[in-house]
């Protein structure tokens, strides 16, 4: 393939393998695990040592949306990777400088796919994309020993780079709502001693008490745990709410669109809450991040499938607009 590519065309490469994973250890002695991709590491291996360089990828929806609508864990799209060869004087960089690369480029590209409305379960393979196009330009990336670093360490760099990126998103949350992120990482939905939560309440800034009325956790007899969905009231109204939250928004928002069905119930929520929906789908997508790491499936097909109804969301929303907020934009529009 490398003899026959023009320099004037990509190649195109189509990517829609759903392979499993497995740990790797970085070398860097951090002890910290990450995830390499078996199926994405053979290929772009190949890739390379073709001579090739990856400079674009997008994903392509090519599942059916009746896998979703089946509560299938399936992989919702393909890949799609634009590879060009690599000049014979590509040069050659460190792991320092590749991983510093990463952080400055990889979240703008990050965002890009966010705001294309990626599915939670794509967002993984697809950051691989625009992070092996920072890999593969050059010829080679050298370890601290001095050895060329293989695929599998880049991939392994590449996600811890995308689950900093996804904690960074923290800090536009409410303190309530980083409680609760802190709490579901540790216990999920299960129960956990009351003395671990109150600790935790302090270093977030915010109260065992308070997360109780805000609607977010139940307590009794030494024990915390988060309400669930099935738990929350289907009257519940965002404008009576004295203490909104991100999560409440969230699991409000995926109680009426997963576990009632109805998308019009969705986006009435949306309307109501309107820029905090926004702020609920980055948690979202933090939210998926956990339940794939953890192995919580039924949670993860939740929160994906929120993401991928978002579009039909946001346009439902719009049609129903009330009179006033209508005749409110009319206003500020003149």
């Amino acid at each position: 393939m490398r003899t026959s590519a023009h320099n004037d065309y990509p190649l195109a490469v189509y990517y829609a393998f759903k392979q499993a994973e497995s740990d790797t250890k970085l070398k860097d002695g951090n002890g910290k695990q990450a995830l390499s991709s078996t199926g994405w590491e053979t290929m772009l291996e190949g890739l390379l040592a073709s001579g090739f360089q990856i400079t674009g990828t997008w994903p392509m929806r090519t599942e059916l949306i009746t896998n979703l609508k089946k509560k299938v864990s399936a992989l919702a799209s393909s890949i799609v990777l634009a590879c060009r060869p690599r000049p014979d004087d590509a040069p050659m960089t460190t792991r320092r400088d590749f991983i510093n690369a990463l952080k400055r480029e990889l979240p703008p590209a990050l965002k890009t796919l966010q705001e294309g409305n990626i599915a939670p379960v794509d967002l993984a393979q697809s950051a691989i994309g625009p992070g092996m196009a920072i890999f593969s330009r050059y010829s080679k990336v050298l370890e601290a020993d001095g050895t060329p670093m293989r695929v599998r360490a880049a991939l392994a760099l590449i996600n811890q780079v995308l689950d900093e990126y996804l904690s960074e998103q923290e800090g536009e949350y409410d303190a309530d709502t980083r409680w609760a992120l802190a709490w579901f990482e540790q216990y999920g939905m299960g129960e956990g001693p009351y003395g671990v939560a109150e600790t935790l309440s302090k270093a977030k800034n915010t109260a065992v008490d308070g997360l109780v009325t805000a609607g977010i956790l139940v307590s009794r007899a030494g024990k915390v745990r988060l309400l669930r969905r099935d738990e929350l009231p289907v009257t519940w109204d965002p404008a009576s709410e004295k203490r909104l939250t991100v999560w409440e928004v969230t699991q409000h928002l995926i109680r009426a669109l997963v576990d009632t069905g109805s998308e019009q119930a969705a986006s009435d929520l949306l309307r109501k809450v309107g820029g905090l929906g926004d702020t609920a789908k980055e948690l979202t997508y933090r939210l998926y991040t956990i339940c794939d790491r953890k192995k919580w499936a039924q949670e993860a097909i939740a929160y994906n499938s929120l993401v991928v109804a978002w579009p039909e969301l946001v346009k439902l929303a719009g049609r129903g607009k009330s009179k006033i907020e209508t005749q409110t934009e009319m206003f500020e529009n003149q």
